[in-house]
């Protein structure tokens, strides 16, 4: 068996390559891939070069982790779930290339237990579920919820709709491009130099900038909290005194978890999660080269989606 995939050979280097897989095991299912979305945050890291050291970082390459496709094949237990339309956020299953994540390809093979049904109707909105599972990760896992967001992409409209959709009050999002003030849904976007309050108790930063942490400490109430659910190439400091009058904690969120995932799922599934207009940009998978430089460079992009629908 093989597949299409989109293949990192260095850095800037993307190419679209025919490679093998490795045959299905147990309880894994082979899985047919309709959309694939491109990281901004991540992948941009790996497609630039800049990504830090990482297990199982290195080239070739096949990038991405947020799959949207259709089970074909299975094996043990797992024939029963043929046809369903799954979630998958990604494949080591690639001969010849490191599948570090491994979704952005047209075949790909998992484990059962990591392919996720999508609730009815969604397909390709899904490609959102694991960076809004990362939203409500950052969320569910602190003390309180966010009264600050800093940035307005992708991460940081799913971290304030999923705040609002919990039940919270809805947080002010601050963002310095005014491209990206517009697009808020029940929630206030604003130059962060609008804003001259310094008495939050929770900023939550997505923007994934390294270099404003004593702007946020600088906000924030005594025994406030700075939480980091950004992802930081470079060195993160801070001078020490403001932090030390306010009593400052720094919170860095993780990555999701499996009942991240289902969390999110079931607010989708209630209808007090909406994914719709996120997706700002398509591309058919044989333009990967010309979809990654534009998903890192076009300002306009929210999230670009791959369409394989056009690939054998």
């Amino acid at each position: 068996m093989d597949t299409l995939a989109v293949v990192l050979d260095g850095p800037e280097q993307v190419a679209l390559r025919r490679l093998a897989l490795q045959p299905a095991g147990n309880d894994e299912v082979v899985v047919d891939v309709a959309f694939s979305g491109i990281s901004a945050g991540t992948e941009r890291l790996m497609w630039s070069g800049a990504m830090p050291p990482f297990p199982g970082m290195g080239y070739p390459l096949v990038p991405g982790y947020e799959a949207v496709g259709r089970i074909v094949d299975a094996q043990g237990e797992s024939r029963s779930r043929i046809g369903e339309t799954v979630f998958v956020p990604g494949s080591t299953a690639f001969v010849g290339a490191r599948g570090l994540f491994g979704g952005a390809a047209r075949r790909i093979i998992a484990p059962s237990v990591r392919a996720t049904a999508l609730p009815e109707g969604v397909e390709e909105t899904g490609v959102l579920i694991a960076l809004a599972a990362t939203a409500r990760h950052a969320i569910a896992a602190g003390s309180a919820p966010p009264d600050v967001i800093v940035g307005h992409g992708v991460l940081g409209r799913l971290l304030a709709r999923i705040a609002i959709a919990e039940g919270y009050a809805a947080p002010i999002v601050w963002e310095i491009d005014p491209l990206r003030r517009s697009g808020g849904e029940g929630y206030r976007v604003i130059d962060p130099d609008d804003d001259r309050r310094s008495d939050y108790r929770v900023i939550l930063d997505a923007s994934g900038a390294h270099g404003l942490l004593d702007q946020w400490i600088g906000r924030l109430a005594k025994g406030g909290e700075v939480v980091l659910a950004g992802f930081y190439h470079q060195p993160l400091q801070f001078a020490f005194p403001p932090a030390f009058m306010r009593e400052a904690r720094l919170r860095i969120a993780a990555e999701w978890t499996p009942e991240d995932l289902q969390a999110t799922i079931a607010l989708i599934r209630e209808g007090r999660l909406l994914l719709s207009g996120l997706i700002t940009h398509r591309q058919a998978a044989s333009e990967a080269e010309a979809a990654y430089r534009a998903a890192f460079s076009d300002s306009r992009c929210l999230k670009m989606v791959l369409d394989w629908s056009a690939c054998a």
